[in-house]
């Protein structure tokens, strides 16, 4: 999809669609990897292993955090680089991409070897849920690698002129994760021991494929020697910190709700809440591509001095994940057991603890897509200021109701934490984001007849 889409002055709704389908689209199936993980460890290890990689979670998630910051980066630079018609530049940040991802992994696999068990303990991990994430992370460790370079491969591909191949590199890794899930879980039954090398093995097919593109005619530029130069690698982490920060940021919340989880109720909910977590990614995948796909036609048309398209595309953008967000949660309240049975086999406990905590934990679900949205449209429009304010506020609004909630309430207080939260953030957010658009309209209503004449 090119800006051409929005030259042509098609119409607003038709416009957000060509960009927002395709988001949604790569969002949803790059997220296939955990939620598949969950399916299969749910069913055939159950409560106590859903806690065990729910606990694993953060550890694995904030090492592919630099992965991402690789990716993310380096796709920025090349790109950049590529419109300037400068190959040779894009040629040289490559090559540190990939030393950078090298150096990366060498240095996770001792820290996750030598620290893995204490972060489990950290999160409050004992008996079969210290066992089974450790089973996880203890193969973790040596893969490590594939799961940083995983995460950069398909973002180089797509910034290398080739979202196709992007495309297929992550739905190959997702159906060969599936496949494998099954093998070892499934009829080889070696637990999360198995989840983890299934992950792995697909992991490492994405890279080595990744690779292999980079060394073909399909490719713009290609790999031609294993270096970090320092410049480019400065830029690289600059410009990628942030992912890393969200990242980094997802991970310490996970692991503060396990803790908390584990104090104040037991491994049934921790596995509770790894179940709601998979449930609620589907969604926040959705308002992640829905909103990513907002980005390009919101720029351009800013960019253009075009504000009421602007106002029309955020106002559509905001439809979309608002009744979506509200819709899926009246389908969660009407029908929990179907939901929560796509990830756990029969166990009363685990479904009595997994219905509360998803009709408390995710009655605001469709805030976090509008706190989402409203974050992109601010990086859209430029205003770097305020969307750093939404995401922060995001972050650091969660913590005193974390704090507070459970002493009051115990477990309910955990369940209820982020809800709060998102509905306190919103209450600031919502006119900040009218009072932003209502200011965008400014200079076009006083360019009208009407205006002039007043």
């Amino acid at each position: 999809m090119t800006i051409e889409a929005i030259k042509k002055d098609e119409s607003v709704s038709r416009v957000f669609w060509r960009f927002a389908i395709p988001s949604v689209a790569a969002m949803l199936i790059n997220g296939l990897y955990q939620i598949i993980d969950g399916i299969f460890v749910g069913h055939y290890v159950g409560y106590a292993g859903l806690a065990g990689i729910n606990m694993a979670w953060p550890i694995i998630a904030t090492i592919m955090g630099f992965g991402i910051l690789a990716g993310m980066g380096a796709g920025s630079l090349i790109s950049m680089a590529r419109g300037a018609g400068d190959t040779p530049q894009a040629q040289r940040v490559l090559n540190t991409t990939i030393g950078l991802l090298l150096l990366f992994s060498a240095l996770s696999i001792p820290i996750v070897l030598f620290y893995g068990y204490e972060l489990l303990q950290l999160q409050g991990a004992s008996g079969d849920s210290l066992k089974h994430g450790f089973d996880y992370i203890n193969i973790f460790s040596y893969a490590a690698p594939f799961a940083i370079m995983a995460a950069a491969m398909p973002i180089l591909v797509r910034n290398d002129d080739s979202p196709k191949v992007a495309t297929v590199l992550t739905i190959l890794g997702a159906v060969l994760n599936i496949g494998l899930d099954y093998l070892y879980l499934g009829i080889l039954g070696q637990g999360l021991q198995g989840a983890a090398i299934a992950t792995a093995i697909s992991q490492s097919i994405v890279v080595m494929l990744g690779l292999i593109y980079f060394f073909t005619p399909m490719a713009k530029i290609r790999i031609t020697k294993l270096s970090i130069e320092i410049k480019s690698a400065i830029e690289i982490c600059k410009l990628g910190s942030s992912s890393l920060m969200m990242f980094a940021y997802f991970s310490f919340v996970i692991a503060l709700h396990n803790l908390l989880l584990m104090k104040y109720g037991s491994e049934i909910h921790v596995g509770a809440f790894a179940i709601i977590g998979y449930i609620a990614t589907l969604y926040y995948l959705f308002a992640e591509g829905i909103a990513s796909g907002m980005q390009p036609p919101v720029s351009y048309d800013y960019g253009n001095q075009r504000p009421e398209r602007v106002k029309q595309t955020v106002a559509l953008a905001s439809k979309v994940i608002l009744i979506s967000g509200v819709a899926t949660v009246i389908l969660l309240n009407l029908f929990p057991e179907f939901f929560i049975s796509l990830f756990a086999a029969q166990d009363e406990a685990l479904l009595s603890a997994t219905v509360e905590g998803l009709r408390l934990h995710l009655s605001m679900l469709f805030l976090d897509g509008f706190l989402f949205l409203a974050s992109v449209y601010f990086m859209a429009v430029g205003k770097g200021g305020k969307a750093l304010f939404v995401s922060m506020g995001n972050m650091l609004v969660q913590f005193p109701f974390l704090y507070l909630a459970p002493q009051w309430l115990g477990v309910t207080g955990v369940w209820l934490a982020v809800p709060l939260s998102n509905l306190a953030l919103t209450l600031v957010v919502a006119p900040m984001l009218w009072k932003d658009l209502k200011e965008l309209l400014l200079p076009e209503l006083e360019m009208t007849p009407a205006a002039q004449t007043t």
